[in-house]
């Protein structure tokens, strides 16, 4: 079963009432830089008609400690509420979306999907529902509070000991941009690099010029590049979280299961004494 739906497959089940819509508008924002990150004002201006707003700082994330990352998991209760907020009841079918390259509902796809929900992808997000002429309904979409019940969401995450021990049995991608891998640039973190031992698979490779993945095809030989085929043990890291989940989403769609060190980057930066690997 694909774990992405086109934008003909979500205007059906809109039309049937068939699907929870989420709006997972969001924008990483660099310091000092003019990015609002929350979307909640454009979701309020259009959004796919009956989707809720999923926001990723407050409901998909937990604050926490530098040394945890910057986004680290929301506990499963915290996520539950947040899914009871947006109406889910168990059994529901679940479509996410964004506008920013599907790394925002990959998030969110990660977590629910954890937690024992059907839930998809949008392929090419808010811009193909768009581009498709796509029915659009503005304002805030609230539902009654939903009864679902989520399993552990945390299964399938590694600590940072498990993503340091993780290269000598199998690959751990770093998907971060190649200069940020290589050490040449760090725009968030304290400290510039990357993971011993790691191997380097930008997820933004898995991407058509239309915001959509690409054939299933080239996914396949972007992952036997990266020495990765089935069978092949896999985790994935970015700089706090947000950007494995979409490497783990083009996995699943590839029929590879990995795992997802969400403290990723920024939380084996922020902790003394991890090595620090540099260049290829």
């Amino acid at each position: 079963m694909s774990h992405l739906v086109s934008v003909n497959e979500l205007a059906e089940l809109v039309r049937d009432d068939a699907v929870r819509v989420i709006d997972v508008r969001w924008r990483l924002s660099v310091p000092g830089g003019r990015v609002q990150p929350d979307g909640r004002e454009e979701y309020l201006q259009g959004h796919v008609p009956g989707a809720v707003f999923a926001d990723l700082e407050q409901e998909l994330t937990r604050h926490g400690r530098p040394d945890e990352g910057r986004h680290p998991l929301p506990t499963t209760a915290q996520l539950q509420d947040a899914a009871r907020r947006w109406g889910l009841d168990d059994g529901d079918v679940v479509v996410v979306y964004d506008d920013a390259g599907g790394l925002p509902a990959a998030r969110a796809w990660w977590l629910l999907r954890q937690g024992g929900v059907d839930v998809r992808v949008l392929d090419g997000g808010w811009q193909a529902w768009k581009d498709a002429g796509g029915d659009i309904e503005s304002g805030s979409m609230e539902y009654s509070p939903g009864t679902v019940t989520l399993t552990d969401i945390a299964g399938d995450s590694l600590t940072i000991d498990e993503a340091a021990a993780f290269p000598a049995s199998g690959v751990l991608l770093d998907v971060r941009a190649p200069e940020r891998f290589r050490g040449e640039t760090e725009p968030l973190d304290p400290i510039a690099g990357h993971i011993p031992g790691a191997v380097n698979l930008p997820t933004g490779k898995h991407v058509a010029s239309d915001g959509t993945l690409l054939d299933l095809e080239s996914l396949k030989k972007n992952f036997a590049d990266a020495g990765i085929t089935d069978g092949t043990p896999v985790a994935a890291y970015c700089g706090s979280g947000i950007t494995a989940a979409h490497t783990a989403l083009v996995l699943a769609e590839a029929g590879i299961d990995a795992k997802i060190f969400h403290g990723s980057w920024s939380q084996w930066s922020n902790t003394p004494d991890r090595p620090v690997a540099t260049g290829e």
